[in-house]
């Protein structure tokens, strides 16, 4: 994952192959750490992927030697607009930028996978958290670290964090700030596997979703995240309606035909998702 890179170069790349985006923080030199360049460019890629209607899965993961160090308080010391540019939010708007980053891809359309590596700390690691799957390198160390600092974790924690451990542990990590690995993460629900070749297993999961229906695929992202852990009536609402909106439109018909099909020639390929 080592790629040489410069102040200058783009702090976000984005490689876009058939139905499959693959996007790389690119601030390797820093180890990836958030200044407001990669706020700006993390948040306009994910706008563009979700505009691009052929793509079906994201993977999200770094050059250099780690995955994201979190914010960087250098570049802040240097750019005294970058405090009010990050937490400042508009009436309109549902968030400021500094959850902004994180929301994005709890917000885009298809799925995420996020690839971590080396340390994951701080707004690094809410990011990931933000993401549907999270494959780690056994030597990747993460940390909510905001405490270090006297701060609590602002971009987006309680939409993630909630959701895939328990409340207790949730307290712990964040009032200690210390730093665990990824074994742990995973015992606690905040990893979908670790594994000494993470990409691979990102790779392979994101074609097998690329191969099945687009629309049922951002339904299903939408279903959970509207209505996970909500009450029974709110949460059978929201089955019965996002069901609706997929009877009978066309990749729903593929995907029938597709499955009734006595070969792999017989199958049709899905259109771009609606």
């Amino acid at each position: 994952m080592n790629k040489p890179a410069t102040e200058s170069a783009p702090r976000v790349i984005c490689q876009i192959d058939g139905h499959i985006a693959r996007v790389f923080l690119n601030r390797p030199d820093k180890m990836n750490g958030l200044d407001l360049a990669m706020f700006d460019e993390l948040v306009a890629c994910a706008k563009g992927l979700a505009r691009n209607r052929q793509v079906r899965v994201v993977i999200l993961a770094a050059h250099g030697d780690s995955f994201c160090a979190g914010l960087d308080f250098k570049a802040v010391s240097q750019n005294r607009m970058m405090i009010p540019r990050l937490l400042l939010k508009w009436p309109w708007s549902k968030t400021n930028l500094a959850q902004r980053i994180a929301m994005v891809w709890r917000d885009l359309p298809v799925p995420v996978i996020s690839v971590l590596h080396g340390c994951c700390f701080g707004g690094g690691l809410q990011i990931a958290l933000a993401t549907d799957f999270r494959f780690a390198h056994p030597n990747t160390r993460l940390s909510i670290m905001e405490m270090k600092w006297g701060l609590i974790p602002d971009m987006s924690i309680l939409t993630s964090l909630t959701n895939l451990t328990r409340q207790d542990i949730a307290k712990e990590l964040t009032m200690t700030g210390r730093e665990f690995c990824a074994e742990e993460a995973l015992e606690y629900g905040l990893l979908t596997g670790v594994q000494d070749d993470p990409m691979a297993s990102a790779e392979q999961l994101a074609q097998q979703i690329a191969g099945q229906s687009p629309d049922a695929v951002c339904a299903t992202k939408k279903l959970f995240n509207k209505g996970w852990k909500k009450g029974e009536r709110s949460a059978l609402a929201w089955e019965r309606w996002i069901q609706y909106g997929l009877l009978g439109r066309k990749n729903q018909q593929i995907a029938m035909r597709n499955g009734m099909a006595k070969s792999e020639d017989q199958k049709r390929p899905f259109r771009p998702r609606g």
